[in-house]
């Protein structure tokens, strides 16, 4: 128990603060008093814990910490010694800490310490978090940000119109997930978060490539021309289109001083360099011709976009909860910077695009991991949707809040089904991806549902639709244009595909409806990061999700990130921790 100590001393005290026993309940503490704001400081406090003034933007980071690291009144009184003070009076009953003080002094030299930050601020200043410090210093400018942390969009409005609230009102900024969404819905969602954000506060729209239904995709940049949005984030392209590259020219103009100002901000989210070199070059040049013959750019548009990347921002995606493939971080983020670098090189741009990484954040390492490599800024995704503002379903939060790192798996996308694409859902408790992958498999195997033996066409319609193949084509017919229904007529594997995906509609219906009794059908895209954040929570106040909310998540992350930066640091130079 005393590590060999040939002595000891039983101390009559409450607890076992100031040493590692306490560190459990230092978590605890560390979530209740985050619920609180503490005003500045009007008169220096030292702390027991450095025997320094406590700092503004350190309070809760200190009062955590002192609970399970020994306090220093040695040093604390030498300090004040040294800053002159000589009448030191204990305030309440007892004089021991009088005797001690006592000792010290006779024993003990001045501690002379020189060029101190101001604890106590005049009027009108403000305190640096130091979670601020980390990322692009541009980027949140940029973005009128306090942090460069962003919350990803997640589809079918998971990253709901109340997510993309909080994280703006907190400095941080959002992307409403609109992929999935009816366009009557989007505008609503827009008209509630633009009329929830008045005062600059950063927010965005996902702009998801839609390359089976482009016009859907046009009418989609047409609403937020109509609202001015003005931050996006561009995902699933695998190359330019010509609705993307017109949301991205229009509006470009130069200032006074010739400067080129770039009026809608992308962030493009890509996990292959080929990709990513699509959006650190300018728009493509046959593109752009082609809408300025239709009308649709002004010239000065059309010329200064030679100017231009297509993106300002590239978010390196790893593997991540949805659509992924299957990327590791610290493979891809320092090839696509090395490509940054050399497309910079080559070209004259007027921007300077930054490269930030999603996929597999949700703890203070990997947040830190992400930041030590030289990520201008992080995404997170998973770890948002098992959060009171996440627009699904309680069930599901009750179930993701429970899983572990192993607890994902993947499965066929619906949307790209026939493409072979994957998405990573969530795996504990449910059938799904055994059922998506099932049903791709025997796509792949036979060129009609016809060909399927008895047995297994009795169990897909069983068991895995509730109703039969007839049934689920005349649900589809109802949402499926004409033209893919005509071809579904006259080919057979073709309708079989139509069929097969009604499915991924269905599942997903399921889960953010939230019907208990068909949990085992749930699909809920998800990534082992929530797994990793889970356990980091566990036993705090944030191992249930209804104490979880985006924005405060997004805080502790970041500053527990700088915490273990520094500890690492000094454990890396032999200092002392």
């Amino acid at each position: 128990m005393f590590e060999g100590a040939s002595n000891y001393v039983l101390l009559n005290v409450s607890g076992a603060f100031h040493s590692r026993y306490m560190k459990k309940v230092a978590k605890e503490f560390d979530t209740y008093i985050s619920q609180f704001t503490f005003n500045d400081f009007e008169i220096p406090v030292i702390s027991n814990l450095k025997a320094r003034p406590y700092k503004n933007n350190q309070i809760k980071n200190v009062l955590v910490k002192q609970m399970y690291n020994s306090v220093k009144w040695v040093e604390s009184i030498r300090y004040l010694m040294g800053k002159g003070v000589e009448d030191i009076v204990q305030v309440g009953p007892s004089n021991v800490l009088t005797s001690m003080i006592r000792q010290i002094k006779e024993k003990s030299t001045p501690l002379i310490v020189n060029d101190e930050e101001a604890t106590v601020q005049k009027s009108g200043e403000t305190t640096v978090n130091l979670a601020e410090k980390f990322g692009s210093e541009q980027f949140k400018k940029n973005y009128n940000l306090n942090y460069a942390y962003i919350a990803g969009a997640m589809y079918r409005g998971v990253s709901s119109k109340e997510l993309v609230v909080a994280m703006g009102k907190a400095g941080f900024m959002a992307f409403l997930g609109t992929g999935g969404l009816p366009i009557d819905e989007i505008e609503e969602s827009i008209q509630y978060i633009q009329a929830e954000l008045l005062h600059g506060e950063a927010y965005g729209m996902n702009l998801l490539c839609n390359a089976h239904n482009p016009e859907k995709e046009d009418e989609l940049i047409k609403l937020y021309i109509k609202y001015d949005i003005r931050n996006f984030e561009a995902s699933a392209y695998m190359s330019m289109t010509l609705a993307l590259v017109k949301l991205r020219i229009n509006g470009i103009t130069k200032d006074d001083t010739g400067n080129i100002i770039i009026k809608h901000r992308i962030i493009a989210k890509v996990s292959r360099p080929e990709i990513a070199e699509q959006f650190l070059s300018a728009p493509p040049e046959r593109i752009v011709k082609k809408l300025l013959e239709n009308g649709e750019i002004t010239k000065e548009e059309a010329e200064l976009a030679a100017y231009i990347s297509m993106a300002d921002d590239i978010c390196v995606e790893a593997d991540s909860g949805g659509h992924t493939d299957q990327g590791v971080g610290y493979v891809i983020l320092p090839t696509i910077q090395k490509l940054r670098d050399e497309i910079a090189k080559k070209n004259s741009y007027k921007n300077r695009v930054r490269v930030g990484l999603a996929g597999g954040i949700g703890t203070p390492a990997a947040v830190a991991s992400a930041f030590l490599m030289g990520a201008d800024f992080v995404v997170t995704g998973s770890i948002n949707q098992c959060t009171v503002e996440a627009g699904t379903s309680e069930v599901v939060k009750d179930m993701l809040e429970k899983i572990n790192i192993q607890d994902t798996a993947y499965a066929p996308a619906g949307d790209m089904f026939e493409m072979g694409a994957i998405v990573q859902v969530l795996k504990r408790g449910v059938f799904f991806p055994a059922r998506a992958n099932k049903l791709y498999e025997l796509y792949k195997n036979h060129n009609s549902i016809s060909e399927i033996d008895f047995d297994t066409q009795e169990r897909i319609q069983k068991k895995y639709f509730k109703r039969s193949f007839e049934e689920v084509y005349s649900e589809v017919k109802k949402y499926t244009n004409s033209l893919k229904i005509e071809k579904a007529e006259r080919d057979p594997k073709y309708k079989m595909a139509l069929i097969f995906k009604w499915y991924f509609r269905y599942t997903t219906q399921l889960a953010l409806h939230g019907d208990d009794k068909l949990k085992v059908d749930y699909q809920v895209h998800c990534g082992p990061a929530l797994g990793a954040f889970n356990q980091w929570v566990k036993g705090t106040e944030l191992e249930s999700w209804k104490n979880r909310h985006v924005d405060k998540i997004a805080i502790k992350l970041l500053e527990e990130a700088m915490e273990l930066l520094e500890s690492q640091s000094k454990r890396i130079l032999n200092e002392e921790i």
